[in-house]
C-alpha cells in the first residue's frame, strides 16, 4: 500500500550488511506521528515486537512470529529449540489464532529437515507465508469490493457509500492490503465514491491513530469519531454497512475481534444495517464449534492502556498522560465475541458466506472435515 506515495509493506527483509537479512517492521506505537522501521535481529526482539504491539493485527502477528522462529533457528536449529521458540512466541498474544497457526505451520515444515538446513528453510517458508497472506488479503478485497459495489448500486449511487469500521484491519494489520479495509481500498481505486467512519477504538486508539493514517495515505475520505458515537451514526442512517476484521472466528461463525465490536454489531442489527467480518482462513479456529466461543482466551492487557493516553506533546515528543485517579482499579479486556446471529456474512478469500458452519462448509469443506476428524 502507499505511504507518502511509495508502495510499502508492514514487514520486509532488510539488508544487514555482511550478515544474513533480517525482518524489518514498522513500529506502530509511533504512528501516526512518526514512521519508524525497526529491525528484528533475535527471537527476543520478535517477542517484544509482538507483545508490546509494535506489530498488530492477527495476520501480521502470525507472519512476524514465523520470521521470529526463523531467527531462533539461526541461533539453534535443533528440534528442541524450535519447540521452545514456538512456545515463547505463542505466549505473547493469546487471542489471535493466526499466531499458533503460523508457528505450527513452521514447525511442521521444519521438523523433518536436517538441523543444518533448517535456518535457511525457515526464512524461505516464512517468506512464503507472507506472500500467501498478501494473496489472501487481495482476494478478500476483491470479494468485499463486490459487496460495496452492490450496496452503492442499491442506494442509487447519489452519494458516497458510508462505511463504518472498528480497530484497524488495514494493511498495517497484515503484510499488505488488509482484511476489512482491502475492499475499501479496491473500491476507492476503482472510482467508487466511499467514505469511512473511523471508530477511534479505545483504549489503544488503533482507529484514530492507525486506520485514519492509512486512509489518509491512500486518499480515502474518512472521519474519525468517538467509539460511542457509532450507535448514533447507525440510528440516524449515516452508515450503509459495517465491516470489521477478526482475531479468531469459530467454525460456527462467531467472530472474536477488538473490544467494542459486539456493541457495533448489536446496533447495526437494531438499525437494519448489514454487518460483515473480513475473515482470512488463517483466522478461523476450526477446533471451536457451536457454543464454544467462550473457550476463546480473551487477552487482558496492562491497566496503563486505560488509565493513560498517549499523544504528541507540546515539544514534539510522544508522551503519556494519566487520566484516571491514582487509586481507581482498571479492567482492560482486549477483545469481545460477536455471535454469528448478528453477522450478515463472512468475507473470506474463497468467497462470501453466511456466518455459520453450513456457510463455511461450502467454502472450506476439507478444513471442516479435518475438524470433525479431530473431534
Amino acid at each position: 500500500m502507499l505511504v507518502h506515495g511509495r508502495e510499502t509493506r508492514s514487514i520486509r527483509l532488510a539488508d544487514a550488511g555482511d550478515a544474513p537479512p533480517v525482518p524489518e517492521v514498522i513500529d506502530q506505537t509511533k504512528l501516526p506521528h512518526e514512521l519508524r522501521f525497526v529491525r528484528l535481529e533475535t527471537l527476543s526482539d520478535t517477542e517484544r515486537a509482538i507483545r508490546e504491539m509494535w506489530v498488530r493485527g492477527a495476520p501480521l502477528i502470525g507472519v512476524t512470529a514465523a520470521f521470529g522462529l526463523a531467527l531462533g533457528a539461526r541461533t539453534d536449529p535443533s528440534g528442541e529449540a524450535l519447540e521452545e521458540a514456538a512456545r515463547r512466541l505463542s505466549a505473547t498474544r493469546p487471542t489471535a489464532i493466526d499466531l499458533p497457526w503460523a508457528l505450527q505451520n513452521m514447525v511442521d515444515a521444519l521438523r523433518p529437515l536436517p538441523s543444518e538446513g533448517r535456518a535457511a528453510a525457515a526464512f524461505a517458508h516464512a517468506a512464503e507465508l507472507a506472500e500467501a497472506s498478501v494473496e489472501t488479503c487481495r482476494s478478500i478485497g476483491r470479494e468485499g469490493e463486490a459487496i460495496l459495489t452492490a450496496l452503492a448500486s442499491a442506494g442509487g449511487g447519489s452519494r458516497a457509500l458510508q462505511i463504518l469500521t472498528h480497530c484497524n484491519a488495514g494493511w498495517l494489520a497484515t503484510v499488505d492490503w488488509g482484511t476489512a479495509l482491502a475492499p475499501v481500498y479496491r473500491a476507492h481505486r476503482a472510482g467508487l465514491p466511499v467514505h469511512v467512519w473511523v471508530s477511534e477504538t479505545r483504549p489503544r486508539n488503533q482507529g484514530s491513530s492507525i486506520t485514519a493514517w492509512e486512509l489518509a495515505s491512500e486518499g480515502v475520505p474518512h472521519t474519525v469519531v468517538p467509539d460511542n458515537a457509532s450507535g448514533h451514526l447507525l440510528q440516524t442512517g449515516r452508515v450503509d454497512v459495517v465491516v470489521v476484521g477478526t482475531d479468531r472466528t469459530t467454525a460456527s461463525g462467531d467472530v472474536c475481534n477488538k473490544i467494542g465490536t459486539y456493541l457495533k454489531a448489536v446496533s447495526a442489527r437494531d438499525c437494519g444495517v448489514p454487518f460483515y467480518a473480513a475473515v482470512p482462513s488463517s483466522s478461523i479456529d476450526w477446533n471451536l464449534g457451536e457454543g464454544e466461543a467462550a473457550e476463546i482466551p480473551i487477552e487482558e492487557r496492562d491497566a496503563s492502556e486505560v488509565s493513560e493516553v498517549r499523544g504528541l506533546g507540546p515539544e514534539g515528543q510522544i508522551t503519556s498522560v494519566r487520566i484516571t485517579p491514582a487509586g481507581s482499579p482498571v479492567a482492560n479486556f482486549g477483545f469481545d465475541v460477536t455471535p454469528a446471529r448478528l453477522v450478515t456474512g463472512l468475507i473470506t478469500e474463497r468467497g462470501v458466506c453466511t456466518a455459520s458452519r453450513d456457510g463455511l462448509a461450502v467454502l472450506f469443506p476439507r478444513e471442516l472435515a479435518g475438524e470433525e476428524a479431530r473431534e
